[in-house]
Formats: C-alpha cells, sequence, structure tokens
C-alpha cells in the first residue's frame, strides 16, 4: 500500500514538473524583447450533461454551457468575459465531439473594447489509469475579431486529476493548455505561437454533480508581432455542475 501510494505521488509530481517545465519553456524560448508581468483571476461556471433530460433518446447527445469573467492590473481591472456553449455526442464513455461557439466581450487596459466571437469543432477524450485520470482536449477555433479576416487557432489540453487516498472527495488538478495561430491576420496578430495556460490546484467533489477547483494558473501570451510578451499570475476558481 505504501508502494502504491508513493508511485501515485510521483507519478502527480511528475505531471506537474511536465506542466511547469512546458510553461517555463514558453516564458523562456518566446521572450524577444520585453516581458510585462501581472496579476489578477479568473472565475468560471460550468455546466455539461447529457439531453436525455429532455429526451430519452437523446442519451448520447449532450450540452456544454460555460460563463467566465477575468480580472488583471492586479486585481484592479475587469478586462474579459466569456459565454461558451456546444453540443455534443458521446462516442464512448471515453470519447466526445463537440460543435460550439464562444463570446468574448474584452477591454483591455488603455485599448478599445472589442467583441470576438468563435466557432468551434472539439474532440475530448478521457483515459482512466491507475494513478488518475488523464484527459485530452482538442479545439480549432475560428476567431471572429473585427473587419473580414478570420484567424484559425488550434489548441491542445492535457489534463491530470487524482484522487488523494486519504480523502476522495479531494483531487490534485493539473493541466495545460498550449495555442497557436495557424495563419496571420489584420486584428489576430502573425502567425505562430500564440499563448500557454498552466494550470495547479485542488479540487473538491461535493457529490457526484458538484467539483469546485481552485489554483494557480499561469498564462503567457505573445502579441501580435511576437515582440512584447504577457505572464499573467492568476488565481482562478471553478464549479463544475454535472446534469
Amino acid at each position: 500500500m505504501m508502494y502504491k501510494r508513493y508511485s501515485v505521488f510521483k507519478a502527480a509530481a511528475l505531471m506537474i514538473a511536465m506542466l511547469s517545465a512546458n510553461s517555463a519553456w514558453a516564458a523562456g524560448s518566446m521572450v524577444t524583447d520585453d516581458l510585462t508581468q501581472d496579476a489578477g483571476s479568473w472565475l468560471q461556471v460550468v455546466g455539461e450533461g447529457s439531453l436525455k433530460v429532455i429526451n430519452p433518446n437523446l442519451e448520447k447527445a449532450r450540452i456544454w454551457v460555460e460563463g467566465q469573467t477575468r480580472f488583471d492590473g492586479n486585481w484592479d481591472h475587469w478586462y474579459q468575459g466569456m459565454v461558451r456553449t456546444a453540443i455534443g455526442y458521446s462516442l464512448s464513455d471515453r470519447a466526445t465531439i463537440w460543435a460550439g461557439y464562444t463570446w468574448l466581450p474584452t477591454q483591455n487596459i488603455g485599448k478599445p473594447y472589442y467583441s470576438q466571437q468563435d466557432v468551434w469543432p472539439a474532440f475530448r477524450y478521457v483515459l482512466p489509469t491507475s494513478f488518475g485520470s488523464i484527459s485530452f482536449r482538442t479545439m480549432v477555433e475560428s476567431n471572429f475579431i473585427a473587419g473580414s479576416d478570420v484567424r484559425f487557432r488550434p489548441r491542445q489540453m492535457i489534463r491530470f486529476m487524482h484522487p488523494f487516498d486519504f480523502e476522495p472527495r479531494l483531487n490534485l488538478i493539473a493541466w495545460d493548455e498550449f495555442f497557436i495561430r495557424a495563419n496571420s491576420t489584420k486584428y489576430g496578430g502573425n502567425a505562430g505561437f500564440d499563448q500557454n495556460r498552466a494550470f495547479a490546484g485542488l479540487g473538491w467533489s461535493f457529490n457526484k454533480n458538484v467539483r469546485a477547483e481552485f489554483g494557480y494558473m499561469n498564462q503567457y501570451l505573445d502579441d501580435a508581432k511576437h515582440v512584447n510578451n504577457t505572464m499573467h499570475h492568476l488565481i482562478m476558481g471553478s464549479v463544475f455542475i454535472n446534469f
């Protein structure tokens, strides 16, 4: 039993180290001129469930609804909100495909307000293992920012969740998500690296339908011309509702 617990924590530590290394690589290898740093927070509520609540024949059809609010400027400035919704289909107990829409009203410090809209397909795969659950999510966004140009932005997330042996309701959470600009656009920036997000924290399952997570997220962003860069140190709180 002691060996099993040691192996679990070793695997969790390795996962966090990998996420930290990836974030550090982004911050180190992509910086060219200047790095601006600040602190803030993201708060989100995510609801996901089967449409069988509407019709038993729709058991494999799924719906995803999400809302976020985001602060930067050392918590002094609201800069972005997000509303996301999607319809999905469960290919199996592990794999789900999605088609969705995202709206992001944005007011960056010293810049004009803009409203970005995204449409995207996504694929999620959940892999249970002996040391925790690993999930993979691939999205390919079509970003409508301004004008007639559309920016295509693939993003890849890997997420690890491990329930502790001494309290199964308490989970170690770690994830990383990497964004690439597939094309150059006037308002969306030059093609190449866009941003990286790395998170580490704890989750608490109140019951099978409600889970909360709280922790630290490091967000590293490249600017439109790959010259100046920003690193946000963020406190992130989330509530997940399954139905």
